[in-house]
Parts: C-alpha cells; sequence; structure tokens
C-alpha cells in the first residue's frame, strides 16, 4: 500500500495529469482501487494463458484497450513516472497465488499501473470537470465508471 513517503508523489501526480488536489486517505482508496484492477487484468490473463496451454502470463494474455494501451505510453511520457515507478519498486504488486508473470509482464506492470491511474485521474474531469478536491461521491462515480469498463 502507499507509504507515507509515497503521498506527495500521488499528489503531485494527479495535481500533473488532472489538476486534482487528494491526500493521504485518498492515496490509499486510489491504491486499493488500481491493485484490485491489476488482479482483475491478471485473473483475465490467467484464463487467457490457461486457454492457450500454458501456465506463465505473457503480454498478450492481459487485456489491455487501445485506450489503455495510450494511457500507458503517457505515464511513459511524465516526469512523475520517474518516482511512480521508485514508490512501485518497493511495494510492486504480486499476482494472486496461483499466477505466474513473464519476465515481460513483470516489466510492464508499472505502465499498467501508470495507464490505469491515469485513466482513473482523468475519469474525475469526465464525472465532474469543475471538480478540485474530489468528495467520497465523485471516488464512488469514478470507480463505478473503472469497474464497468475494465
Amino acid at each position: 500500500m502507499a507509504g507515507p513517503s509515497s503521498v506527495p508523489v500521488f499528489e503531485r501526480f494527479f495535481r500533473s495529469v488532472a489538476q486534482l488536489k487528494v491526500d493521504k486517505s485518498d492515496v490509499k482508496r486510489f491504491r486499493e482501487f488500481v491493485d484490485q484492477m491489476v488482479d482483475d487484468i491478471a485473473i483475465a490473463g490467467r484464463n487467457s494463458a490457461r486457454w492457450n496451454d500454458r501456465d506463465v502470463i505473457a503480454p498478450m494474455d492481459l487485456p489491455i484497450t487501445k485506450g489503455l494501451q495510450e494511457r500507458m505510453r503517457e505515464f511513459n511520457k511524465l516526469d512523475e513516472a520517474v518516482d511512480i515507478r521508485a514508490v512501485l519498486a518497493e511495494a510492486v504488486r504480486r499476482p494472486p497465488a496461483d499466477m505466474t508473470f513473464s519476465e515481460e509482464t513483470e516489466e510492464m506492470l508499472p505502465e499498467l499501473f501508470g495507464g490505469l491511474s491515469i485513466a482513473f485521474a482523468r475519469a474525475f474531469r469526465a464525472v465532474d470537470p469543475e471538480v478540485v478536491n474530489p468528495s467520497t461521491e465523485h471516488w464512488d462515480r469514478v470507480t463505478d465508471l473503472l469497474r464497468q469498463v475494465y
């Protein structure tokens, strides 16, 4: 989960990509949601790998949409990506116990996390173009919206 030192990193990230002000509790809620989304994508990848008689999840097994691919590329260009990668190196999300990622898949996890993070941050603007400090209602709407899409 997001430690105290990671909170400023995510505060800068949200400010940079969506002009939002978030606090420590928002960062915790954000990390929990994105970690769950990564788990869901990993489960779909595991199912795809099994369907293709493989025990290891390759990048091609992950259900990554064109829009998510674009956000992942966008994440790689952000100045904040370096700091976020450092935070993820400390607390990288591991796949559920019954899954194994290939080395290539492991290497793309920061980009996957980053792409989901950009989509998540920008979804607040889609829900309410005037929001600066997201309320619980904003968080609920954004998480509901993204659960329907991903």
